[in-house]
């Protein structure tokens, strides 16, 4: 049942995700967190994650209603004007439309055996920008990822940002939470994944030298000193993009986007 309630006291307690919404930590200890934005917000709802609250300004409501009563959720739908909701998160709302979800339980890495084959999984290793993160998980789904490794270094993927960043696709995304990733990559490996790492640094060995055919686990790190060498010394197989000179490396994000669009290719999915 959605319980539409008129917000009169920004210090109410149940708001209280809402009014700490920079405190992205505060949220994860406490198992949940907070999504923003029209789009984001259908998608968690048209999700199986659990939503406790969703605010937003009068004027948004008939876009949601009927979604709202359609999903069968039990729920309170708060609603203030947007200066008021700008009071209540302590900065400017573009839209005004928010929305708190459970944080979904990490799965285990027992689960991985049972994804389709060719089996593909990314593992971040100190990737520590959450949008950067967000935005990582939206290209990763794009192009095939079945499954998401956060390093012990890496940012978690429900951090706010990143669920912003990616538009919903993290709610797509299974993830597991390595307190070792190195220990995490030599399980997979032992599993009969090939874990690939992509590093800038490497002599002779190129992304289109690199097969990904068989079952992957695709390993970046941050970026400046990029995968750590522990980490690097639990790969099979380490490859770099060819790039001209004076250029270090690309954003992490944007080198996603081309190791997976190569990873693609090679599989021929269309």
């Amino acid at each position: 049942m959605v319980r539409t309630l008129s917000i009169h006291d920004i210090e109410d307690p149940r708001l209280a995700p809402y009014r700490n919404m920079r405190a992205q930590t505060g949220h994860l200890n406490d198992g949940v967190f907070v999504t923003e934005g029209p789009k984001v917000v259908e998608r968690l709802l048209d999700s199986e994650i659990e939503v406790l609250s969703v605010l937003m300004p009068p004027e948004w409501l008939p876009d949601f209603e009927a979604r709202l009563q359609a999903c069968g959720r039990d729920l309170d739908l708060f609603v203030a004007p947007l200066a008021t909701l700008d009071q209540l998160t302590g900065y400017n709302l573009y839209q005004g439309v928010l929305a708190l979800g459970r944080v979904p339980r990490p799965c285990t890495l027992d689960s991985f055996a049972a994804l389709p084959a060719p089996k593909l999984i990314l593992a971040l290793d100190g990737v520590g920008n959450s949008e950067n993160t967000g935005t990582i998980i939206r290209t990763a789904t794009a192009l095939g990822v079945q499954a998401l490794i956060a390093g012990e270094t890496a940012s978690h993927p429900y951090m706010r940002r990143s669920v912003r960043s990616s538009m919903g696709a993290v709610f797509r995304m299974p993830y597991f939470c390595a307190t070792s990733l190195a220990d995490t990559l030599r399980e997979l490996r032992a599993m009969g994944f090939h874990c690939v790492a992509a590093h800038p640094h490497v002599e002779g060995r190129t992304l289109w030298q690199a097969e990904f055919t068989g079952d992957t686990c695709l390993v970046l790190g941050a970026e400046g000193n990029g995968i750590r060498p522990e980490v690097l010394a639990a790969c099979s197989d380490t490859v770099a993009l060819p790039m001209l000179a004076g250029v270090d490396s690309l954003n992490v994000a944007s080198a996603a986007a081309v190791f997976l669009a190569e990873v693609r290719r090679q599989r021929c999915v269309r």
